[in-house]
């Protein structure tokens, strides 16, 4: 069996010491902290970089208002955060320049949501071959940059 030693994950499994804030409501309250990976904050929702990707670029949008499912969103919160992905999807592209895009929902627990009482969208580049015998044969992602670099990259042409 091959190991790969990645001891800075610790603080995201390990239960004990985890703050019991929702991990998206704390991101947004330390928008402005110089490491923030939070790309936008708008009206109602704001754009955060998943400090766990899937691929160079996962950004997720959320309301800011702390809500469970989709119902529990208001016409305003639900219409900004579809704008929201809008726009990014062609930041998205313009910054990565990827050959498509994942967006989607994972709500409730059993769906596969990390953060199952705070709903996000997720938005993931996507390149031919992304998945490659690393994925395949190693069962390990390969993430060529710093969700902070990004988030900063993301942030520069949010603003341009």
């Amino acid at each position: 069996m091959e190991r790969i030693w990645s001891p800075w994950r610790r603080a995201y499994v390990a239960v004990e010491g985890r703050d019991p804030a929702c991990v998206m409501c704390r991101a947004l309250d330390q928008a402005d902290a110089p490491d923030s990976l939070v790309v936008h904050v708008a009206t109602h929702n704001f754009v955060v970089m998943n400090l766990y990707p899937y691929n160079a670029g996962h950004i997720m949008i959320a309301p800011r208002r702390h809500v469970g499912s989709l119902a529990e969103t208001t016409e305003e919160e639900l219409g900004e955060l579809t704008a929201l992905a809008r726009r990014m999807e062609k930041v998205l592209f313009d910054v990565y320049n990827p050959e498509g895009l994942n967006v989607g929902m994972n709500l409730g627990k059993a769906a596969g949501a990390g953060v199952a009482d705070h709903i996000h969208l997720h938005m993931v580049p996507r390149w031919v071959g992304d998945t490659n015998f690393m994925t395949t044969l190693g069962g390990t992602r390969v993430i060529p940059e710093d969700p902070v670099e990004g988030c900063a990259r993301l942030r520069a042409r949010m603003q341009a």
